[in-house]
């Protein structure tokens, strides 16, 4: 049986852009360009380099923003409302969006978000997508550790507060400060010298909460976040792995067809 022909190949204006804005020169130019705007953002922060060529590096910017907006518009005509089907779309949208954000006021901030133009990379580079693919279906996961880990962390606190908040109340006066304090140690970050060992000078048996939390936090909570996002990461690549796998069965199941179909007529 032949399938070419219960489905054709697509005609028409909007087929065809479709096919040009999905062919591998059409991304792999929108990939350039998402380099130089990046290269000519990162120039801009510098003085002596905008003295010297800031208006050039405006105007090279200005070129990318529209060679992004003509490239949004044209998947738009292309897809139509499936355009905002895929998420990856919704994502390009809003990044290039927020490059028209006004620049005085208030919302001048939103200016420096022209920076996460580079960010669009990713929907061009396959395995960056596939990390964030995996990052983001770890979430659900992850909000049980999260939560898990607030719990524990406003039990230390109130501890904390309540045993080391009258001594060193610039570390642990307050829940606030505790949960501060707590978060730079759960990190390792100064955590002995900089405040465990200067409370245990006073507080001898202070080793005795500071230990356990640490091992709590540190090593297993957070050594679980890991694991969760691995294991995404692993379960998105096998899925892919499995699409890639049917999608070449399909393409031999389609030829070992038209082979047969051709063998047929000739044998008619």
């Amino acid at each position: 049986m032949d399938t070419s022909e219960n489905n054709p190949p697509e005609t028409g204006f909007r087929a065809q852009l479709r096919r040009m804005v999905e062919s591998s020169i059409v991304r792999n130019t929108i990939l350039v360009v998402i380099v130089i705007n990046a290269i000519a953002l990162g120039l801009e922060t510098s003085k002596t380099v905008q003295g010297m060529a800031g208006g050039l590096l405006s105007v090279i910017d200005a070129i990318c923003l529209w060679i992004f907006v003509i490239e949004l518009t044209s998947k738009l005509i292309a897809y139509g409302w499936r355009f905002f089907l895929a998420p990856w779309n919704i994502f390009d949208f809003f990044v290039v969006a927020v490059s028209f954000a006004p620049s005085g006021g208030g919302l001048s901030v939103l200016r420096a978000l022209r920076i996460l133009r580079v960010l669009r990379v990713i929907s061009f580079a396959p395995r960056l997508r596939r990390v964030v693919e995996g990052f983001v279906s770890a979430l659900p996961g992850m909000a049980s550790v999260f939560l898990l880990m607030t719990i524990i962390f406003y039990i230390g606190s109130v501890m904390a507060t309540k045993l080391f908040g009258d001594a060193f109340p610039e570390w642990f006066g307050t829940m606030g400060r505790s949960a501060y304090s707590l978060f730079q140690i759960m990190t390792l970050e100064s955590w002995s010298m900089g405040i465990v060992r200067p409370v245990m000078e006073q507080f001898t048996y202070a080793w005795m909460f500071f230990v356990p939390f640490i091992i709590v936090t540190t090593f297993a909570v957070v050594n679980l976040l890991v694991g969760l996002i691995v294991n995404s990461m692993q379960d998105a690549h096998h899925a892919e792995s499995d699409e890639a796998t049917g999608s070449y069965r399909d393409s031999v199941v389609q030829k070992l067809d038209e082979i047969s179909a051709r063998l047929d007529k000739l044998e008619k």
